[in-house]
């Protein structure tokens, strides 16, 4: 349980106390700096502390800004200063060094007034200040203050405040105007009623995954039900972020959660609609998996483009970006034309209910085609006018993009070769394998121009990738790879194919994000013998390339299915350990705003 330490003298008709309790602290009064130090030392180590100054006058919520936000080691506002574990022994140090100055000027140890902020301003970290906007934090000196201060508090709304912050402060047009604006009453009622986010977001998935129930059983009737399923499951999953920000209740397995379910709805929906279809005689699998390999590929160029930190340059691409943001109207159609989630799935529930999913598909291909060229043109451009990055800020993009080129054995040992290639080698590779692939479908030419790109893949990430364009090779190794999976599937003509190459692609995707949130939480990227035991791009390029050439159209299914299981397999168990146990060993929380998905 976390513990609130009041030092200085009391005041009375104050609520400090009641407020920290209604917080969940435990309340203990220091008499003296010295019975502070006691009482901190008393709090176990594992457990929040908070030193509070009792003359505090301010609103509940700067106090739970300040003292309850479980993403930072060290926190303060006015009068206020709170650790966690992490935190805790910097915050002893500082304690103690306030202590032995307080007791050589007082001399005797008791000066207690102020103790918190003169703790705080002796810390020898980081401390996080959170903004508080029109809140009010502050510690009055004398009762004309204090009767200042408590009127101040008196004519700002906090709930109206509080409501405010729960929506993310960038956002699209659809979730911003049409989902924001009452999802976040929703996430108050949740809260209200004791529910967490994590409860929200499962809520999401199987509202979802019933939407894609419904999706596939090809009636007009199930596409109608599937569309507004679908359209709720967005409204509670905007609601479980805005319930973590009304309530700080951020979480490591929260932030994995919400980001792996919104990849689990998406997909899931597009193979109910594929399901759908194949009731009606319409056969769009090869469209479904289009739809996931191209939304994959815009995901990891977002993730590179912003790993290998592309975007601090400036440039007439940046010049002009930074002119239209200055034009309030275009701001929000750019968010629009990206298509982020929230069009993206308005736009997906509303063909599904009223169109075909054969013209759900083509559209939402051409809207996301369209969305990844803007986007990827835009980020050539400012990359090309970067200059070169170097020091520690250049290593970790490196090290950053190596992970998410998810480079197997075969790569390594290719680097033989020491060939250094760059962006260019991995597009080269690319255009061969799935080049080879499209023009001569499953034989020995394919399994040739897949033995070169395992070798271009090696040539690719054979030296740093701190070139100014370098942070494309990860998505051009996506690219070839679900590409060519897509194409021998398609090429094998016989029913079963392309729904396994869907499962494929979906359990490679899977543990591709599962790099991505690893990276964004700094907490490395998976394992090495994981990234072996499922070969690495280029040897999963390569094995399908050779199952497709050696064995029957039938035998090819049934192997690409075994391929999907067992990856699948290996990938969610290690996840699931990794995410678990971090959770229980109290990581630090994440909660990454990012860009709209």
């Amino acid at each position: 349980m976390p513990t609130a330490i009041l030092t200085g003298p009391p005041v009375p008709g104050s609520s400090l106390e009641g407020d920290l309790r209604s917080l969940g602290f435990d309340v203990r009064t220091a008499a003296g700096a010295a019975e502070a130090e006691t009482l901190l030392a008393g709090v176990p180590g594992e457990d929040r502390v908070a030193l509070v100054d009792t003359r505090f006058v301010g609103h509940v919520h700067a106090l739970r800004l300040g003292l309850t936000d479980p993403r930072f080691p060290l926190s303060a506002i006015p009068g206020a200063v709170t650790a966690q574990r992490s935190g805790r022994q910097a915050l002893t140090r500082a304690m103690a060094r306030e202590n032995s100055a307080s007791a050589q000027g007082a001399g005797n140890g008791t000066l207690v007034e102020g103790l918190p902020d003169r703790v705080t301003a002796a810390l020898d970290t980081d401390v996080h200040r959170p903004e508080l906007g029109s809140l009010v934090a502050a510690v009055p000196a004398d009762p004309q203050a204090r009767n200042e201060a408590r009127q101040a508090v008196a004519a700002v709304d906090e709930e109206a405040v509080r409501l405010r912050s729960a929506v993310k402060a960038r956002d699209g047009f659809f979730t911003t105007f049409c989902v924001s604006s009452y999802s976040r009453h929703l996430a108050r009622w949740c809260a209200r009623r004791g529910l967490t986010p994590n409860q929200v977001t499962t809520a999401s998935l199987l509202t979802a995954l019933i939407a894609a129930g419904c999706a596939a059983t090809g009636t007009r009737a199930g596409y109608v039900a599937a569309g507004v399923l679908l359209l709720a499951s967005f409204v509670l999953d905007c609601a479980d972020g805005q319930l973590a920000r009304y309530s700080l209740q951020y979480s490591t397995l929260g932030a994995w959660l919400d980001a792996t379910f919104d990849r689990a709805k998406e997909y899931a929906f597009y193979a109910g609609l594929a399901l759908g279809a194949a009731r009606d005689g319409d056969d769009v699998w090869a469209l479904a998996l289009g739809a996931i390999i191209l939304q994959s590929c815009r995901h990891v160029i977002d993730f590179s483009f912003a790993e290998g930190r592309a975007g601090s340059a400036g440039g007439p691409a940046a010049a002009l970006s930074g002119r239209l943001d200055r034009v309030g109207w275009t701001v929000w159609v750019r968010r629009m034309i990206v298509l982020p989630i929230g069009e993206r799935w308005a736009l997906i529930a509303v063909l599904t209910a009223v169109t075909t999913p054969r013209l759900t598909f083509w559209v939402l291909l051409a809207g996301c085609a369209f969305a990844a060229a803007y986007t990827t043109a835009g980020r050539v451009l400012r990359s090309v006018r970067r200059p070169a990055t170097d020091g520690d800020g250049a290593a970790r993009a490196a090290r950053a993009l190596a992970d998410l080129a998810d480079g197997g054995p075969l790569s390594a040992l290719a680097h033989r070769f020491r060939a250094r290639g760059g962006v260019a080698a991995a597009a080269l590779g690319a255009v061969l394998v799935t080049g080879s692939a499209l023009v001569w479908g499953a034989g020995w030419q394919t399994v040739l121009a897949a033995l070169a790109y395992v070798i271009c893949s090696a040539a690719a990430v054979g030296r740093p990738l701190t070139g100014r364009l370098d942070w494309l090779v990860p998505p051009l190794f996506r690219a070839a790879e679900y590409g060519t999976v897509l194409v021998l599937a398609a090429d094998a003509e016989v029913n079963g194919a392309l729904p396994a190459a869907y499962g494929l692609v979906s359990a490679v995707a899977y543990h591709h994000y599962d790099t991505v949130y690893r990276i964004r939480g700094d907490a490395g990227a998976p394992p090495r013998a994981l990234v072996r035991a499922i070969g690495g791009h280029e040897g999963r390029t390569l094995a399908v390339a050779v199952l497709a050439a050696v064995l029957t159209a039938s035998g090819f299914t049934v192997a690409l299915t075994a391929l999907a299981v067992a990856v699948a397999l290996v990938v969610l168990a290690e996840s699931i350990r990794f995410w678990v146990a971090a959770h229980q060993g109290g990581a630090p929380a994440v909660h990454d705003e990012g860009e709209p998905a």
